[in-house]
């Protein structure tokens, strides 16, 4: 795929605000994403996670500030991103097979009108073998477990081979296998030089699977490499009395294993 990147981020965010009712979700919020990072994002209930991706997206228009792709609005650029929902925000009863679900991540390659052919197939099958679930490529997606749904929305993001992929909590509800499955193609995408930025709940393994992290609550409490910025002072100023750190005695720039009370 020729990247029209432009020599700017892949993703590049300025004064962001969101508001639901006049109620702000998101608040003047700034953010750079470079160029092969894996970065997660953090924080409480209600802190406007999903919001700012779908924001990203283009799914929900901004009361103010902007969204850059490469150096250009997301709708020039759509072909560039990937994106992977939140499982529960799927219709899991639509009448179709896994390998369908994957094929259609095909169509913005192909254009609407131009059906898939042996090439989308083969492609959407190497995409069901890279995550675990091409015994499953003719298995009804409602019949498949929380898990490997998962792992079929994921393959049909890694059908569009695109520069950056968005991805809205997949590691919620899955099993051990599926976790595994999925953080494995995380850092083959970070390797290949890909951009994934992912909604996480779980901070314990924050700093073993993520290089980048931005702690968001309404407002970009803090944005960079894990290891600077996933302190206890930051994760306090982004949860306030939502959580609970077991911290040590002192604080030092690598922090003690942390525990959310409530899912991100």
């Amino acid at each position: 795929m020729k990247k029209q990147t432009n020599g700017a981020p892949p993703i590049q965010i300025e004064d962001l605000t969101v508001a639901y009712r006049e109620e702000p979700v998101l608040w003047d919020v700034d953010l750079d994403v470079h160029e092969g990072t894996l970065m997660a994002i953090v924080g409480p209930n209600g802190a406007g996670k999903s919001t700012l991706i779908k924001t990203v997206l283009g799914l929900i228009q901004p009361a103010a500030g902007q969204v850059r792709i490469y150096g250009r609005p997301y709708a020039e650029q759509r072909a560039l991103v990937a994106y992977v929902p939140q499982r529960g925000s799927v219709d899991w009863d639509f009448p179709t097979n896994a390998l369908d679900v994957v094929t259609m991540g095909r169509y913005g390659h192909l254009g609407w009108l131009k059906r898939p052919g042996a090439t989308e197939r083969r492609l959407a099958l190497e995409a069901l073998t890279k995550v675990g679930m091409q015994e499953y490529a003719k298995r009804q997606i409602s019949q498949l477990s929380g898990g490997q749904q998962q792992r079929v929305f994921l393959a049909r993001a890694l059908v569009q081979d695109a520069q950056t992929y968005l991805m809205d909590e997949p590691f919620q509800g899955v099993d051990a296998t599926t976790e595994k499955a999925i953080i494995t193609v995380l850092r083959e995408l970070r390797a290949a030089g890909r951009t994934v930025v992912v909604v996480h709940h779980n901070l314990e393994t924050v700093p073993e699977y993520f290089d980048h992290v931005l702690l968001l609550n309404v407002r970009a409490i803090a944005a960079g490499p894990v290891a600077d910025i996933f302190t206890p002072a930051n994760l306090r100023r982004a949860y306030g009395g939502h959580m609970e750190l077991l911290l040590p005695k002192t604080e030092e720039a690598n922090p003690a294993p942390v525990q959310e009370t409530e899912n991100g």
